[in-house]
């Protein structure tokens, strides 16, 4: 199948400030995409990206002073598939971890695993290792916390999320990893676009979506504790170790959001949202 995906998003500084931006497809999934118009600013700015620790594709620009939107838009080809459901997909004890995964067993900014561990292995200590006992966190984590966009707060650790009982899709996802990483089970944060395709139409305005990647089986799974249901044409922005390593939009400078649209649709299909907030 074809996905159209794209952004417009218009922010304003006060003076000219240098901007991050972690908006464009995945490297990885780039193999895919059918067309893309080149990324565009109003007013036109100068750009450059660069590949970051992760393997993020970053932009780089200097936004002038007043208003500036960014935009997108693309098609991308999805395989059409949902994500695998592996029941034997087993855990890699750490001593057989390949080094590059090492880092997503550690403590990070959102993901407090000093002051969960103890809670992890109560809670699912006993369960058996491998998938049985990572599906046992997605479901806890999607039936323990309550989603409402109203409930976002940028600031929220896993701990503080575990507590409230309530959040957005990166709340879910940090506490889902927090969790995993107690038990020694590498996950990683992931960013990227999700719409509406095989699932009911959300009448909430579409957003950008966070979801887990878990290393089992020397790969990586999907799980997506808030939805926890594997579904249809993820597509990847960037991968960290939460959400500090994958900012949308990383200003060094105070700016305020003035609009902000994101879509994700079925090329052929009927449009399910195209809204701002």
């Amino acid at each position: 199948m074809l996905i159209n995906y794209g952004y417009e998003i218009t922010i304003a500084v006060a003076k000219p400030t240098p901007i991050i931006c972690l908006l464009d497809v995945h490297p990885e999934r780039r193999a895919g995409v059918q067309a893309e118009t080149p990324f565009r600013s109003v007013p036109p700015v100068a750009t450059s990206t660069y590949i970051d620790a992760f393997g993020n594709q970053c932009r780089r620009l200097m936004a002038p002073a007043g208003d500036i939107t960014l935009t997108l838009n693309g098609t991308i080809a999805d395989s059409g598939w949902k994500e695998p459901v592996v029941p034997q997909a087993a855990e890699i004890p750490v001593e057989r971890l390949p080094h590059h995964v090492l880092v997503f067993l550690l403590g990070s900014r959102y993901c407090e695993t000093d002051r969960l561990s103890q809670t992890a292995w109560d809670l699912f200590g006993t369960i058996p290792p491998g998938w049985t006992r990572v599906q046992a966190i997605s479901d806890y984590v999607h039936r323990h916390l309550t989603f409402g966009y109203q409930h976002a707060r940028a600031t929220r650790t896993a701990i503080e999320a575990h507590q409230e009982r309530l959040g957005v899709c990166r709340d879910f996802a940090h506490l889902f990893i927090t969790f995993c990483r107690c038990l020694n089970i590498p996950a990683r944060y992931v960013n990227g676009y999700l719409g509406d395709i095989g699932v009911p139409p959300d009448p909430a305005p579409m957003d950008f979506s966070a979801w887990v990647e878990v290393f089992l089986d020397d790969r990586w799974y999907t799980f997506d504790p808030r939805h926890n249901e594997p579904r249809v044409g993820r597509i990847v922005v960037a991968r960290g170790r939460d959400a500090t390593d994958v900012p949308l939009i990383n200003s060094f400078g105070p700016h305020t959001l003035k609009s902000f649209k994101v879509w994700t649709d079925e090329v052929g299909a009927p449009a399910l949202k195209t809204a701002s907030a």
